[in-house]
């Protein structure tokens, strides 16, 4: 495995602009994170806004005809919008592959009745306000992973607390990994320490966090990161594809975040959007496609985690008392 402090081969337009006189300053090695996934290699990849079995099977088609490897695909609109025959035939189609999947939880504020959400502050954002928004989190959580669902995706801390400690009860199974949201990432090193510590798996930082930030993250933690290479325009619309190999470089574990800029939104989605979605999921692969290319270009692609790993090592959590 590539040493975490080696740089890529080279930097993008480097040979042209050393010539030129116009040469980068060599990365250096302190900024690198020394952290890699369990079993080797420091990125894996991720389909996001996957909703439902026929966008999964333009997808799973798609990066075949590409040769996109994916590690985890993920679904935003949520539990609650898919029946059990459509979660089962995801669960059966990404097993197949050894992909995970990673369905969204619960009601959330954006779909609350809450106005505060609306308001230009944004209020208390897609957080579960009140017991029973927590409670629709849980039945979901216990739903899906009664059909095989193994990855579970929270946008509330008490959300993720109380999965974690449903986990550590036996109430979904111990091996269920929960990840963290973009759409409430946090943007310091002592929030995304919190997160892990609260029972997060991998943790979605926001696309516009600077490559110092990331290294910053890492000096305390090692939770896995993901992180949109391209993000939705309700997410800022960030295009960072140039940058993949410093962002695995500082950020490292790293899920690498295929998503899609100058797109409409999706969640939730139903049939009315049919023809949308599924145009925006074959898009998704082939922007990974770009990225991975980029990658191979520039000398930085060898150290992919392995097809079918998933769980994200030892993790720093609070104690649950009894």
């Amino acid at each position: 495995m590539t040493d975490a402090s080696t740089p890529a081969v080279r930097k993008p337009g480097e040979p042209a602009l050393a010539a030129l006189g116009l040469a980068a300053p060599a990365p250096d090695p302190a900024d690198a994170s020394p952290h890699s996934f369990p079993g080797g290699g420091r990125w894996r990849t991720e389909i996001p806004s996957c909703e439902g079995p026929e966008a999964l099977a333009v997808v799973l088609k798609e990066s075949s005809r590409l040769d996109v490897p994916i590690h985890r695909i993920s679904q935003g609109s949520g539990v609650w919008m898919l029946t059990d025959a459509e979660i089962t035939e995801m669960v059966e189609a990404t097993a197949e592959r050894d992909i995970e999947l990673c369905l969204f939880t619960g009601p959330r504020g954006t779909w609350d009745i809450g106005g505060s959400t609306r308001t230009d502050s944004g209020g208390a954002g897609l957080r579960a306000r009140g017991h029973d928004a927590v409670a629709g989190c849980v039945e979901d959580a216990v739903r899906a992973t009664e059909l095989g669902v193994k990855c579970l995706l929270v946008a509330d801390e008490g959300v993720l607390w109380t999965l974690h400690r449903a986990r550590a009860a036996g109430i979904i199974p111990a091996d269920t990994t929960l990840k963290v949201s973009a759409l409430v990432g946090p943007v310091n090193p002592a929030s995304f320490a919190v997160y892990e510590r609260l029972g997060a798996d991998s943790v979605n930082v926001p696309s516009d966090l600077t490559l110092d930030h990331l290294t910053e993250i890492r000096r305390v933690s090692a939770a896995p990161m993901d992180m949109y290479i391209e993000a939705p325009d309700d997410l800022g619309g960030y295009v960072r594809m140039y940058e993949v190999a410093e962002l695995i470089r500082r950020g490292a574990p790293l899920y690498l975040k295929f998503g899609l800029a100058k797109a409409p939104g999706i969640y939730p989605y139903g049939h009315h959007m049919r023809e949308l979605t599924l145009a925006t999921a074959k898009e998704r692969v082939r922007r990974g496609r770009l990225a991975l290319d980029l990658l191979a270009r520039h000398g930085a692609g060898d150290d992919m985690a392995p097809l079918g790993t998933r769980l994200p090592g030892a993790l720093n959590r609070f104690e649950i008392s009894s």
